[in-house]
């Protein structure tokens, strides 16, 4: 959809949506390229032990239409009116992912991405908030679906990949029953398609409604972030989970529709040097690498002498600084580019490196086709270059959201209207730059306020990790009596590096020195796990409940101690502090 131009603001400019009447993510990602081109290479399946399987658009569409009839058998059905049933996809990333998206949204019902890694608790909550009635798992997900079966009284069908038991049917079984024609609905373009559940690190996850247009909405974002997808040649990789908006909607839908091979890869464990193999022996050409990825990539020596070389890599979902795209830049040959969304409007920011070189600190500029702003959150007015404010897209825009699933006042909230018209407002805090670009300063709740100043995060977990001796970094604002608060920093460290107040005063005066005064850590503690979302985001609520919690301590210590002094001046003996 995106017309590469050499020329930003002539791309933005000349922009303008097609998005048809109807539209059906399955047979636009599956069906159309089987008819066109039925031999062609969908995905290579790779299992855990490294057997891999190419599977073409014929294949594909085959299985997802005997998947189709065989839900449609068991009752899922789609509302003449309405909302479709609401199916559950519990699996990693393998080739029966993909059929069961394709095939339940080819029969107008509406998919649940759900992650592998989810415990019960998590399941339990998508599950029954979305009236789930049917689930696609494997083994592993049986074992938690077992402890939960009572409590979800709309869950009617379980067909598992590893075969039948005593509470799910055989995947395999139930769709080599049926026969391999169907006939998609013809659904409308705004129909709904995807139920995806934001990862939020407060309270209960809120599920994202979203329409079929969604995967076209998401094109012009993947397309430039990935230096003008596609080409000859390309072949798509990421080790994002499909459950995940990035996994699904960045990679393997979007290279569905431009008919690129998708490398999908079961790692029973994320391993950077079987990441590394699996780029290099499946000649991957274009990567979706989330920070946590890159991060975890980076710790294995000597992975520049490998002499990779891929034609573009994009990250996005947390801000990436000077020293992870350096390293890209060496390792795999390419200048990463950054890019921006979140569940509800994703892949609204993008750099672009075949059209301009980054601007370092910025993350890139507005994806034509999404009018994004920085803007007062109260009044809805867009605010001037160089001001903070929040993060805005202009509404309606074909990549945004329908609502939130049973909860019109948090869709409510997530808007605010002004003299331009209705925004939605995506939490986070950020600058434009003189040059159009814009710049991300933290979630609402990130941004670091001391003695007046105020600190985005990710500049100074950036400066930390590289600091040899880290291997995570989270910054936060830890209270502080004088500056209202200070930049409190939580680490894991590298294998073989052991905490110490030497090391601290080191990797402070480390920060110090390389950024400005009032950023520096002023507290420097060690961690041995660092809390993160399933999508490999840092919690850092949680790490500021680890500030909070000490600076209470500190403040009941001090009070005890003064108490003791007082006491002492009265003639009694004081007692060590």
């Amino acid at each position: 959809m995106l017309i590469p131009q050499d020329n930003y603001a002539a791309m933005y400019d000349g922009f303008a949506w097609n998005i048809p009447t109807h539209f059906n993510i399955g047979v636009d990602i599956c069906d159309s390229w089987a008819a066109r081109s039925p031999d062609r290479t969908a995905i290579i399946d790779i299992d855990k032990d490294g057997r891999a399987e190419e599977v073409s658009f014929r294949d594909l569409k085959n299985l997802s239409n005997q998947l189709a009839n065989a839900l449609a058998r068991r009752g899922i059905t789609a509302a003449s009116s309405g909302y479709g049933d609401r199916v559950g996809v519990l699996l990693p990333q393998r080739v029966e992912t993909a059929a069961a998206h394709i095939a339940v949204t080819k029969m107008g019902c509406i998919s649940i991405p759900l992650f592998t890694l989810f415990g019960e608790d998590a399941l339990l909550h998508r599950l029954r908030d979305s009236g789930a009635k049917a689930v696609i798992t494997d083994r592993s997900g049986l074992a938690k679906l077992r402890a939960l079966r009572t409590q979800l009284p709309d869950l009617t069908c379980i067909l598992s990949v590893d075969g039948a038991d005593d509470m799910a049917e055989s995947f395999a079984s139930a769709c080599a029953a049926e026969a391999p024609d169907f006939t998609p609905v013809n659904t409308r373009a705004d129909d709904p398609a995807l139920l995806i559940y934001t990862s939020g690190t407060t309270g209960n996850p809120k599920g994202a409604l979203h329409a079929h247009r969604v995967l076209l909405g998401h094109l012009p974002g993947v397309e430039m972030s990935h230096n003008f997808l596609p080409h000859d040649n390309d072949r798509f990789w990421t080790p994002a989970d499909w459950a995940w908006i990035g996994g699904l909607l960045d990679v393997l839908m979007p290279s569905l529709h431009h008919g690129i091979t998708v490398v999908a890869r079961r790692f029973e464990k994320f391993d950077p040097a079987a990441a590394f193999a699996l780029i290099k022996d499946h000649a991957v050409q274009n990567i979706f690498l989330p920070p946590t990825a890159m991060k975890i990539m980076r710790q294995l020596p000597d992975a520049e002498k490998l002499g990779i070389q891929v034609r573009s890599v994009g990250s996005g979902g947390e801000a990436l600084g000077p020293e992870l795209t350096d390293w890209c830049h060496r390792t795999l040959g390419t200048t990463v580019n950054e890019f921006y969304g979140q569940t509800e409007c994703n892949m609204i920011v993008s750099s672009c490196s075949a059209q301009e070189s980054p601007t370092p600190g910025a993350m890139g500029r507005p994806v034509p086709g999404h009018r994004v702003e920085i803007i007062d959150e109260t009044s809805g007015d867009v605010l001037p270059e160089g001001q903070e404010g929040a993060i805005a897209v202009l509404a309606p825009d074909p990549v945004m959201f329908l609502e939130y699933w049973n909860n019109p006042q948090a869709t409510a909230e997530k808007f605010v209207t002004g003299p331009s018209g209705k925004w939605l407002l995506t939490g986070d805090r950020g600058i434009r730059n003189p040059n159009g670009t814009l710049r991300f300063v933290g979630r609402d709740d990130d941004v670091i306020g001391s003695a007046g100043y105020r600190i985005g995060p990710a500049e100074i977990e950036d400066c930390l990790l590289r600091h040899p001796a880290v291997a995570l970094a989270g910054a936060v604002a830890k209270p502080d009596d004088l500056r209202g608060a200070v930049v409190a920093v939580y680490l894991k460290l590298t294998p073989g590096c052991a905490p110490s107040d030497a090391l601290a005063a080191e990797i402070a005066q480390f920060v110090k020195t390389r950024l400005a005064a009032h950023e520096y850590p002023r507290a420097v503690r060690f961690i041995e796990e660092m809390p993160m979302t399933t999508t490999g985001k840092i919690i850092r609520g949680a790490l500021r409940k680890l500030a909070q919690e000490e600076y209470a301590a500190e403040q009941a210590k001090a009070g005890t101690n003064a108490a003791k002094v007082d006491r002492g001046g009265k003639g009694e003996t004081p007692q060590p502090g």
